[in-house]
């Protein structure tokens, strides 16, 4: 059982370190979510394919959730604020050659700097509320970081549209620079020291390796399999001079999936080991033996999966199928910023009604209608505002969800292990994240590669020329159509044009609707997760005996 311990008021100082702790983390989150409305103009400028763009969505979630694991284990053992200021610096390292990059490659490995630096700070953030806070101001701490996660992605789209309208897609990058100067210093002023409990022997680095070659070859998988096959080899591929021929027996990406799942059963067999010998293990697996940890961070992944499925496919649907500007797709993603602002406000009050388990389950049939109706109601002439209406609705519920699932999950979880548990909550989302980028992307080149074909063939486009629109339409994830749409008939397509972007706007919202099914399945997935936390909450089996 774990230790009873004294609910004592925080001062005005912690209270001030949790606003600081809180902005941070909403840097970081905000960096996952504002590049997908920005990501068109990125895509235009440097020359992106779907593959590029959806590393540069998907590698800051990747390495994120390879590193969490041992950044929380250094949180624990080296200081928690040392961790946090270490990341603010990584965090505005990357945010300055993010900013400053000139192609695709460099882009790529600016976001990689960027996730080592959010890496550092996820995991102190929220161990460090978990250590301060007590009791009921335990609660609405946490209510607090949940809050901050859900508006925070939610209203990246919008900052995104703004930044890159009015000024550049490289403002997006650049403004991490004061704010994170400012909670820089603000953080060595307000901020306490914490660190874990006495420490076993030894750092795990095996366990580390496995780990990060686990997660990466899983997300790489599922990022390149509808370019370089699922089973047979569709392409070459190249990597730092190796290749993997087109004429190989076999794709690479079986042979990464292979590699995933033996890494990642390796991983557990190790971290057992290492607790069976009394050594240092980067995931104490002790901690699933917490039937709210486990059944929570499986709803996490789920919710994670879907939300970040959602985020980068709709911007590339509003911009290039609906036409919109980057400042109107904003504002149209913006309606789940709202949803989420205004239920985080409520989700306290819901939560001393229906429990927080009850208020998750509310959260998430919301977010499942919201994201079905989307699908539902999309077309190439959709007006924004009727996106934006079931938006609304999707934001609410994930208001709810967010801000009390963090609480749920690491309620039972002993302050002196709350660096890893935090570490392990913010790995599995990450994951989530990474996965959620992934399969959309990969949902979504699969069903272009069916539906813009077939809209083009129903509006008397055929032969060569339509099959290289389509697969050109398909790479450039539809920046295509809003190059066609900008031409005119002076494009070589002459007084075809219209017909042509009319066709594919088509097939590329049919394509998204399949995208946005995939999201909403993963969520009812989160559900029926979330019904299993609020059984395990109830009936009194979350603590291990």
């Amino acid at each position: 059982m774990t230790t009873p311990t004294t609910e004592t008021a925080p001062t005005r100082r912690e209270w001030l370190a949790l606003a600081v702790l809180s902005i941070g983390l909403g840097l970081i989150v905000l960096d996952g979510t504002i590049v997908g409305v920005a990501l068109p103009a990125i895509i235009g400028d440097l020359g992106l394919d779907l593959t590029d763009a959806q590393w540069v969505n998907s590698l800051y979630a990747v390495i994120l959730a390879a590193l969490l694991l041992s950044t929380g284990k250094l949180a624990d053992r080296w200081g928690r604020k040392r961790l946090f200021l270490a990341g603010l610096v990584v965090f505005m390292a990357g945010s300055l050659m993010a900013a400053l990059s000139a192609d695709a490659g460099m882009l790529i490995v600016a976001r990689a700097v960027q996730a080592v630096g959010a890496a550092l700070i996820m995991p102190s953030t929220l161990s460090t509320v978990n250590a301060v806070f007590r009791g009921r101001y335990r609660a609405a701490a946490f209510g607090v970081w949940g809050a901050v996660i859900s508006g925070a992605a939610a209203v990246g789209p919008l900052a995104g549209g703004a930044l890159t309208q009015w000024t550049s897609w490289h403002w997006i990058f650049l403004v991490n620079l004061p704010l994170g100067a400012l909670v820089l210093v603000a953080a060595l002023l307000t901020v306490p020291e914490t660190r874990g409990s006495a420490q076993r022997p030894g750092a795990d680095v095996d366990g580390a390796m496995l780990s990060a070659l686990g997660f990466g070859a899983l997300v790489f998988a599922v990022i390149e399999g509808p370019d370089l096959g699922w089973w047979t080899p569709k392409a070459e591929l190249s990597i730092f001079g190796w290749i993997w021929p087109a004429d190989a027996p076999i794709s690479i990406v079986p042979v990464a999936l292979a590699v995933a799942a033996l890494a990642l059963t390796l991983f557990v067999i190790w971290e057992r080991h290492r607790e069976k010998v009394r050594r240092s293990a980067l995931l104490n697996l002790h901690l699933f033996s917490y039937s709210t940890f486990s059944w929570g961070n499986i709803t996490a992944a789920m919710v994670a999966v879907g939300e970040f499925a959602i985020i980068f496919v709709l911007p590339l649907y509003l911009i290039n199928a609906l036409g919109l500007d980057v400042m109107g797709a904003g504002l149209v993603l913006a309606a789940m910023a709202v949803g989420a602002f205004l239920s985080g406000a409520a989700a306290r009050h819901l939560a001393a009604r229906f429990g927080s388990p009850g208020t998750v389950l509310i959260g998430l049939g919301l977010e499942v209608v919201g994201v079905v109706a989307v699908a539902l109601l999309l077309s190439a002439s959709s007006p924004g505002w009727l996106v934006a209406i079931p938006l609304t609705v999707y934001g609410l519920g994930l208001g709810l969800a967010s801000a009390q699932l963090t609480g749920t999950v690491l309620r039972d979880i002993p302050v002196e292990v709350s660096g890893q548990g935090s570490a392990t909550q913010s790995t599995v989302r990450q994951i989530g994240s990474a996965l959620g980028t992934a399969f959309a992307g990969a949902a979504l080149s699969i069903a272009l590669a069916l539906t813009l074909p077939r809209s083009l063939d129903a509006a008397g486009i055929t032969g060569t020329a339509a099959d290289q629109l389509a697969e050109s339409t398909r790479q450039s994830a539809g920046t295509m159509i809003t190059q066609l749409r900008a031409q005119g008939d002076a494009s070589a397509l002459g007084d075809q044009t219209t017909a042509a972007v009319n066709a594919l706007s088509a097939g590329f919202a049919d394509a998204t609707r399949w995208s946005l099914l995939i999201a909403a399945a993963f969520l009812l997935l989160g559900l029926i997760g979330a019904l299993r936390l609020r059984r395990a909450s109830e009936t009194g089996r979350s603590v291990p005996e």
